[in-house]
């Protein structure tokens, strides 16, 4: 059985679900392409998926509101930590490895010995005076062998020139791409678009949670205070979907070298496969939580451009089937951003809540940001700005190592792939 109350909320808040759907086990696990055993363990929590993806997909089919499938996404979260500081803590208990056994010490060749090769009548020599010669030659030895160590040991050249850092500088992505680095900034400012931010958010790479999903994006920090851990870590999924039918990726292939469409938890590999763009609109989720008992203001969300050029002259593939109805609710915490604006903007949907939030280790927030572009192939990337007490700093959000990319689609060859189709069709992209 999974231990934690996170597992456990989440447990339970799956079984009210499914309860509700009045569907059974069978049936669910059909839909979801998954085993019966498997959904069963889900439920009575003695496992906790390490995508979320299924887990929305199974909310959706039980007919979840809005605001349960935050409540699920937050509680999946929770479970998702438990079940990584529960794998910590066993490895920290893991057996030690076996002690080593002391080399026993070589006893010193006599002195006689060395008065022998040197010619001398052993006999003439005191006992007391051969034992001064041999620890003289003893202590002689060790500090030869002290000081070959410590040559040894030292850097050529410094910290600097082996890769290292002292404590507190971390490693940063430049605004052009990756590959660079620099030490922290000892202060954090939105309005300079050439700083420097430092790699990964605190505890991990964002792409903790969205490895899970395939891909992740990824947080740099600038924090502006003497320390450079962040009091909060953000999971970025670039390859969401709001639904398959508003879904459609640009690729540089023609149909007959494309694989059929993935289901969504598949979208990452696939993208990372056929190097596929985002084609009229990016769909991303951001889960920002906190990494103690404190609470963190996200104070605000911004886009960063790194690139605008012309739209790609590629193919565009849909990932929704022909005649199949798509639909969804609009969760809550959506925003839009316009990347074909002079200065796009994170704009919330129309009746929802824009920044600040605040968020803890055990109150999460989860974020849907719709980026739409038609004129334009769009690098970016979100910074998101926070607060804690004295401290504060910015997070750069990014598709892992690289910036966000959207790209406009107007006037490109559609393709749909028929349910129960074997290749993909000519469409009408919309």
């Amino acid at each position: 059985m999974t231990d934690g109350s996170g597992a456990d909320a989440f447990a339970e808040f799956l079984r009210e679900l499914k309860d509700r759907s009045g569907l059974s086990y069978g049936v669910l696990a059909k839909r979801l392409h998954m085993s019966t055993s498997t959904l069963h363990r889900y439920c009575n929590g003695d496992a906790v998926p390490a995508d979320y993806a299924p887990v929305e997909r199974l909310a959706r089919l039980c007919k979840a509101t809005p605001e349960e499938l935050v409540e699920l996404h937050r509680r999946w979260v929770l479970a998702d930590a438990g079940r990584g500081r529960k794998g910590a803590a066993g490895a920290a208990t893991a057996p030690a490895a076996a002690p080593v056994e002391p080399v026993a010490p070589v006893d010193p060749v006599p002195a006689v010995s060395e008065a022998a090769a040197s010619g001398a009548d052993a006999t003439d020599a005191p006992p007391r005076r051969r034992r001064r010669t041999a620890l003289v030659a003893a202590v002689a030895a060790a500090g030869v062998l002290g000081a070959v160590g410590l040559a040894v040991s030292l850097p050529l050249g410094g910290d600097d020139e082996r890769g290292e850092r002292p404590a507190g500088s971390v490693s940063a992505a430049g605004d052009d791409g990756p590959g660079e680095s620099a030490a922290a900034s000892p202060s954090a400012s939105k309005s300079s678009p050439s700083d420097s931010s430092p790699s990964v958010s605190p505890t991990a790479t964002v792409g903790d949670k969205a490895r899970g999903q395939g891909a992740g994006g990824k947080a740099t920090s600038t924090p502006s205070s003497a320390s450079t851990a962040a009091p909060l870590t953000v999971a970025a999924a670039p390859y969401s979907w709001e639904s398959p039918c508003s879904q459609r990726y640009l690729i540089d292939k023609p149909p007959g070298e494309v694989p059929p469409p993935p289901v969504e938890q598949d979208a990452a590999a696939w993208v990372a496969a056929t190097g596929a763009v985002s084609s009229g609109e990016q769909y991303l989720t951001l889960t920002v939580q906190g990494t103690g008992a404190e609470t963190v203001v996200v104070k605000d969300l911004t886009v960063h451009m790194a690139g605008k050029r012309s739209p790609l002259a590629w193919n565009d593939y849909a990932m929704g089937y022909p005649g199949v109805g798509c639909g969804g609710n609009v969760p809550t915490r959506s925003f839009t951003v316009a990347l074909d604006a002079a200065r796009p903007a994170v704009v919330p949907e129309a009746g929802h809540r824009d920044f600040p939030f605040k968020v803890s280790e055990s109150d999460p927030e989860v974020y849907y940001i719709k980026a739409d572009a038609s004129a334009y192939d769009v690098s970016w990337y979100l910074e998101l700005d926070w607060s804690s007490g004295a401290r504060s700093g910015t997070l750069r959000i990014g598709d892992g190592d690289k910036p966000f990319r959207t790209s406009g689609n107007n006037g490109r060859p559609a393709y749909e792939f028929p349910l129960g189709g074997e290749a993909w069709e000519a469409g009408d992209g919309s």
